[in-house]
């Protein structure tokens, strides 16, 4: 895996995504309606729901959900053991392909600047 695979897949997703709110322009700003409603601080944070969103994402192996919530994690300051607290839970719910996928989850987190485990 190149070192800024998650990168590369977020820019041609959001790029998917542009084109989206040309062609379908709906259903798009919809879906921006809701993920908006959705990230902000209420009874839980905003930092808890998007570790949320990529237990979801893990169960789900969605790719480009791994990268899009792995750079907000980061960005909403995640701590290497938050996030592994998280994929403990996914695994859980989700088994051995969300073990695999944790894994991959995890080199998102790193790839957008989350902590790497001490060597």
């Amino acid at each position: 895996m190149s070192e800024q695979h998650y990168h590369q897949i977020v820019r041609e997703i959001s790029g998917k995504l542009r084109e989206f709110n040309q062609e379908i322009p709906d259903t798009a700003q919809a879906f921006g309606a809701l993920t908006k409603a959705t990230h902000t601080d209420g009874a839980i944070s905003k930092k808890h729901k998007e570790l949320m969103a990529m237990a979801i994402a893990i169960a789900a192996r969605c790719q480009g959900c791994l990268g899009f919530h792995a750079q907000a994690c980061v960005k909403l300051g995640v701590t290497r053991a938050e996030f592994l607290e998280m994929l403990q839970v996914a695994v859980y719910m989700g088994g051995g392909p969300s073990m695999m996928t944790a894994a991959e989850a995890m080199l998102a987190y790193e790839e957008y600047g989350g902590e790497v485990a001490a060597k």
